[in-house]
């Protein structure tokens, strides 16, 4: 099990410094009440560079300095952070009503809602603000309190500048963009672990999307919560992180329960997490986390903010999401480094990787801050990337075809074939089916067991399915599953005549 220190590092790395003295620029040559957004990814230490932000204004300008945040988790780590550079501030939560004591600090930490509705109401008033700093500036909650601070510098914090309403885009509320290190430099400069990433393909085309952009949770449920969705997860932490600490992240609270039940009965210590458990039992499971070394916490994207535990040497994203910011946020929680952890393992459920790119890869934020639009009509849709899957069969279910030397099958180079040859294109599908007869008896002693290995084939069969319905341009959904149907009939009655 790792060990972590328990004090807060006040140390402040170069990029850091550098990042401070560039916003400083800004601060010091930009009007009073510019609009600056900084980006960092995850783990970069953007908590430290703004502690130390404020600790400077506060000092060089005496005026006060207000920062926002849109969790309680969140507020308290911000408030500890900056006491560690000295920063005297008070948290405005739902117990503070009034500010009698406010001329006793210079720095306030607020939650976002609790500040709104004080200030709307009237029931405080903050004076002499000159700085006021949002922590996940890419939530849009924090525009509705730009009103009371229009004399004051806004300074955005973010890992990823893209709003997460496609409505309201960051660049009417900011100036500027300034960007910090990338990934790949801190990952070379040891200041963030290496993702080693494992993708696994899964048809996505059952999903729907909702009018905030993502998958709904309902359609995400449906399939993630089903049978073969399910061995698929359990066969993927098994193949590639059997016995690490391992975060799983799914879209759904029922489908995060089916894989707390998946686990337990597979033997494995795990727990799950959602929004509906108190406080107690959440510093209670985290807790068992923490210590825990081959601990597997099932959670429903809770810990996608506030949440730092080093430990982290696996994620899985059982999950799609066509949310680029919730993308990072994931894969960030297994980047932290510790002495003895330089790797972590990222497991692929949702065709993430293919439609965002590897974690570690460059990415042009000035481009997507710009222009949203255009980057959000880029993403790729389920199709296009279920167009390019290749199946590879797992090496378990290979060792159970063990007879058979090949099993793999070229669709579009067998398409080409038959068009050349001028002959039917559903010669194709006669093809394979011969070969995956010849794969169940050759390995199975009687009908039954070449029909159960059948069934294991499912996979296989509905990738060769969706690759010929590209190749002869029918690709509805309705068709393809009516292929498949099709298909596994023929192959049970091939295997029967087999062994009569």
């Amino acid at each position: 099990m790792y060990t972590i220190e328990e004090e807060e590092k006040k140390e402040l790395y170069d990029y850091q410094k550098g990042a401070i003295d560039q916003i400083f620029d800004r601060i010091n040559n930009c009007p009073p009440n510019y609009h600056l957004l900084y980006q960092l990814p995850t783990g970069g230490g953007k908590t430290v560079i703004f502690s130390e932000i404020v600790r400077r204004y506060i000092q060089e300008r005496g005026k006060k300095v207000v920062v926002l945040t849109h969790r309680i988790e969140l507020s308290k780590q911000t408030s500890k952070m900056l006491r560690g550079f000295k920063v005297k501030n008070k948290i405005i939560n739902s117990h503070v009503k009034e500010l009698p004591d406010q001329d006793e600090y210079m720095c306030f930490v607020a939650m976002v809602e609790t500040l709104k509705n004080r200030l709307y109401d009237k029931k405080l008033e903050i004076k002499d603000v000159g700085l006021v700093i949002i922590d996940e500036a890419h939530y849009n909650s924090f525009r509705k309190l730009l009103s009371f601070f229009k004399k004051s510098f806004i300074l955005g914090v973010t890992a990823t500048p893209l709003s997460s309403n496609i409505k309201l885009p960051m660049k009417d509320n900011y100036n500027e963009l300034i960007t910090g290190e990338a990934i790949r430099t801190l990952i070379d400069k040891g200041f963030l672990a290496k993702a080693e990433t494992h993708t696994y393909d899964v048809g996505l085309t059952s999903l729907k999307i909702g009018i905030n952009g993502d998958y709904t949770v309902k359609s995400s449920e449906a399939l993630y919560s089903n049978l073969d969705m399910q061995e698929k997860l359990l066969t993927a932490y098994e193949e590639q992180c059997k016995g690490k600490k391992t975060l799983i992240f799914n879209n759904g609270i029922n489908t995060s329960w089916y894989v707390y039940e998946l686990f337990r009965e597979a033997g494995y210590p795990v727990r799950h997490l959602d929004n509906t458990h108190s406080n107690k039992d959440r510093k209670e499971i985290l807790k068992w986390f923490k210590n825990t070394p081959d601990a597997i916490l099932s959670s429903v994207s809770i810990l996608t903010t506030g949440f730092d535990e080093p430990t982290v040497e696996s994620i899985i994203l059982n999950r799609a999401t066509r949310s680029l910011t919730l993308y990072f946020q994931m894969i960030g929680r297994g980047s932290r480094v510790l002495p003895n952890k330089e790797t972590f393992s990222v497991i692929d459920l949702g065709n993430n990787v293919a439609r965002f790119g590897v974690w570690s890869e460059p990415v042009d934020w000035q481009h997507i801050f710009k222009f949203p639009d255009f980057y959000l009509e880029s993403i790729k849709d389920d199709e296009e990337i279920e167009r390019n899957f290749m199946y590879e069969m797992p090496a378990k279910l290979r060792e159970k075809f063990g007879n058979t030397d090949s099993v793999t099958f070229d669709v579009e180079k067998e398409y080409d074939l038959v068009l050349k040859r001028g002959q039917k294109s559903k010669l194709i599908l006669e093809k394979s089916l011969e070969q995956h007869t010849r794969m169940c008896v050759d390995n199975s002693e009687d009908a039954y067991e070449a029909r159960m290995l059948a069934m294991e084939l499912k996979d296989d069969i509905e990738c060769r399915i969706s690759r010929y319905s590209q190749c002869i341009s029918k690709s509805t959904k309705n068709y393809r599953d009516w292929l498949a149907e099709d298909y596994f009939r023929k192959l049970r009655i091939n295997i029967v005549k087999e062994y009569q």
